[in-house]
């Protein structure tokens, strides 16, 4: 189990490099970029295989304890540890990682975007799983940062190199909005490990705080969340995301909104609950006030784009629905409950999975029509998927309303546990004030109805037009990369219990100070 957790991290890295090497002669195929886009679905699989062959051994009698673990040390002067290790909380983020960067690579196979070198996009892919993958596995605070950091050169390089329209003026939003989050964040870490004398978040989390004063609390709170929120996105630091998605390739907004984003959340859960408990106190009702504006701004922002005449982006609008759907998660980070917090570790997976999905359809969609303008596409009456691509419009309305929550689907039980946390929030936190949180985060789930509802409508139906050229169904390749998600959408809203059955005792201890 250690060196499968080892081989989890460490794999994709040596993978990207064996990627930029010359092909062995047999190893060829019809091309060289045949061969190393092969090379890239063999890597990925080849991890997934392990993340699967790691959660069927995991000890799931016990997931709050952590499991697969490494301790080396490696700058004994700062007691910093090569410390690794998994359980009920990171486990399934490590999996949908995984599993999204294979689907990923298997669809770039067969659709490789346009741009440079498919050597140098399989290998910055492969950086990019090794680093968020890292980053849900270490137990060591400058280890996460430096894992944390480790994901946004080849993200901005995805989005430079092989995106569209805006591409480099998107690429340098993102890249400098998380840099300078990331040296805030860094001072905030510092600063927990240097007056705690230990940077290892297993120790810090069984202290629980008390090493800390109060004041040091609210410090490292506000430094280490700048930098976490603006990875997450959280109003009013989102303004990077819509330019990324909508500038970014399929496969970088599928990974930048499935992986990337819930590297901020977890950082939440992980390192703030449990480690400043007293400084997230006391930010709590500020951070649950910017979670409810983002769940109204990003719905009201995904409106004006859906209506007819705004000449709104397809992508861009999914971006801005992340907003939204991640307030939910920090809301139920927000109450500090065990029922809040399990409710964001689901939204996380939930997220991952249906916008996955959801970008993934969008990309296939412009792709075919060459554009994601909703204006363009739906013409008069609508763009008639039902009609032209019935398998297509069929899975694009199935992951339209997974996303607004509906009963049944994995959307629905995230969004539902963390208003529950907002209804009886921890000890110490006012009633009254999380009572008119979730009111306004209820509110936001009728609007994320309605303009999920008019995209539906826009896209999927209308009148069936005579075109000049035919639009093509769900291709096979298509098929194999969307089906797993469906279908885990469709698994963790029949059955919950699953995830919160690995989440809710590790959650249970982590905000228990370390005690099961």
């Amino acid at each position: 189990m250690q060196f499968l957790l080892a081989f989890i991290v460490v794999g994709p890295l040596i993978g990207a490099a064996a990627a930029l090497l010359p092909a062995p002669p047999g190893l060829k195929g019809k091309s060289p970029d045949q061969a190393v886009l092969r090379h890239g679905v063999t890597v990925t699989g080849a991890i997934l295989i392990a993340a699967i062959v790691l959660a069927l051994g995991f000890d799931h009698a016990h997931p709050s304890k952590m499991q697969a673990t490494t301790d080396i040390s490696w700058i004994p002067a700062l007691d910093v540890r090569i410390h690794l290790g998994i359980d009920g909380i990171s486990l399934p983020l490590l999996v949908m990682t995984a599993l999204l960067t294979f689907l990923c690579a298997l669809y770039s196979y067969f659709k490789m975007p346009e741009g440079p070198s498919p050597k140098a996009f399989v290998a910055l892919v492969l950086v990019l799983e090794s680093g968020t993958l890292a980053t849900f596995a270490v137990l060591d605070l400058l280890l996460f940062f430096l894992a944390f950091e480790m994901v946004l050169i080849p993200m901005y390089f995805l989005i430079a190199r092989w995106g569209g329209a805006q591409k480099q003026a998107a690429a340098w939003k993102f890249i400098l909005y998380t840099l300078l989050g990331s040296v805030i964040m860094l001072l905030g870490l510092l600063l927990i490990g240097l007056t705690s004398g230990t940077f290892d978040m297993v120790a810090l989390a069984t202290d629980n705080g008390r090493g800390l004063t109060s004041s040091v609390q609210v410090i490292a709170v506000l430094a280490v969340g700048v930098g976490l929120a603006i990875k997450t996105p959280m109003w009013p630091l989102h303004s990077w995301l819509p330019d990324a998605h909508t500038a970014a390739p399929t496969v970088g907004s599928v990974l930048l909104a499935g992986v990337l984003l819930k590297m901020g959340t977890y950082g939440f859960v992980r390192i703030l609950l449990p480690i400043t408990p007293d400084g997230m106190q006391t930010f709590a009702p500020y951070l649950a006030a910017f979670a409810v504006v983002g769940i109204v701004y990003g719905s009201l922002a995904c409106l004006a784009l859906a209506r007819p005449g705004s000449k709104g982006d397809l992508k861009r609008l999914i971006a801005y629905s992340s907003v939204g759907h991640m307030g939910f998660v920090l809301l139920g980070i927000a109450s500090m409950t065990p029922t809040g917090v399990n409710g964001a570790l689901f939204a996380n997976i939930a997220h991952g999975l249906i916008t996955g999905l959801l970008f993934f359809l969008v990309g296939a969609v412009k792709d075919r029509y060459g554009t994601a303008e909703l204006d363009t596409l739906s013409g008069a009456t609508g763009a008639a998927l039902y009609g032209r691509a019935p398998r297509l419009g069929g899975l694009l309305a199935f992951a339209a309303v997974a996303s607004l929550g509906l009963p049944g689907l994995a959307g629905f039980w995230g969004e539902m546990l963390a208003l529950f946390g907002a209804f009886d929030p921890a000890g110490g936190l006012s009633r009254p004030a999380f009572l008119t949180f979730m009111s306004i985060g209820a509110f936001g789930t009728l609007l994320t109805a309605a303009y999920m509802l008019i995209v539906v409508r826009r896209v999927c139906m209308g009148e069936k037009r005579e075109e000049p050229h035919r639009i093509a169904d769900i291709q096979t390749y298509e098929f194999a990369a969307w089906t797993p998600l469906a279908a885990l959408t469709v698994l963790a809203g029949l059955w919950p219990a699953v995830l919160l059955g690995l989440t809710d005792p590790a959650v249970q201890k982590l905000l228990a100070g370390g005690k099961s």
